[in-house]
């Protein structure tokens, strides 16, 4: 599943599941522009796929904010001639008990986990249209597909990224551009690391394989529909959930 010759965008890029993903597109062959809002965290990764041989460039952006998003394309596409593959990965949590949800913590995660993909996919559009190939992958959740109490807003946002998803490979598939989304179960992630134990016992009781996920897992699931392997697939969302939920 060689993506040599690739340019691949990854928001929330920093750390877990965007971090995989980042570092095995680029094991894979590809050039990879990590955004994310932490510099530092950027940088590491910039260096350590640069040690491995990969190519990378970081960019600074909280997607949360139309014109970061904007400038961050702009500027990855100026850099690195275009962008074939877009991974919205970007996500937050502001977890509460929907009667008592404020619309602050309802806005951001929304603007986070569902806008921050459609202005992403409208920035990098004209770039895939251009050449007549394009792979756009959503990483939306399991919680989007089976909802999650006190997760309204978390909830709402990932089944909203399931129906873009869908939207958008009916909008660009005579152009050879796939749209597809990866919900992810139980994954080990510093999001998922504030869970309790019992909390934790309790999800993997309900995952048939018996163990939580690892980031790895979603990015090999990633890196299949990036490629030409997966040529003829769009509209899909792809379970990384261990059998946590079937059908």
């Amino acid at each position: 599943m060689s993506l040599s010759g690739r340019v691949a965008l990854v928001t929330g890029a920093s750390q877990g599941i965007g971090r995989a993903i980042a570092l095995r597109l680029a094991r894979d062959g590809a050039t990879v522009a990590v955004a994310a809002r932490n510099q530092e965290k950027l940088n590491e990764l910039v260096s350590e796929m640069g040690a491995s041989g990969g190519k990378a460039v970081a960019f600074t952006v909280d997607v949360g904010d139309e014109e970061q998003i904007k400038a961050a394309v702009k500027a990855a596409i100026s850099q690195l001639g275009k962008i074939d593959i877009l991974i919205n990965n970007a996500g937050i949590t502001r977890d509460q008990l929907v009667m008592r949800m404020k619309r602050a913590d309802w806005d951001a995660v929304l603007n986070t986990n569902l806008t921050s993909a459609y202005l992403c996919v409208q920035q990098v559009m004209s770039s895939m249209l251009k050449q007549r190939w394009g792979r756009i992958i959503n990483i939306t959740s399991v919680f989007g597909q089976m909802g999650q109490a006190g997760q309204a807003n978390y909830a709402a946002s990932k089944a909203g990224l399931i129906g873009l998803t869908m939207a958008i490979a009916r909008e660009v598939g005579s152009r050879n551009i796939t749209c597809n989304a990866i919900a992810p179960g139980f994954i080990e992630t510093a999001m998922t690391s504030v869970l309790s134990d019992e909390f934790k016992q309790t999800a993997v009781k309900m995952i048939p394989l018996g163990r939580v996920g690892t980031p790895e897992d979603v990015a090999g699931a990633v890196a299949f529909l990036a490629s030409d392997e997966a040529a003829y697939i769009t509209g899909h969302v792809l379970n990384v959930n261990g059998g946590m939920l079937m059908g």
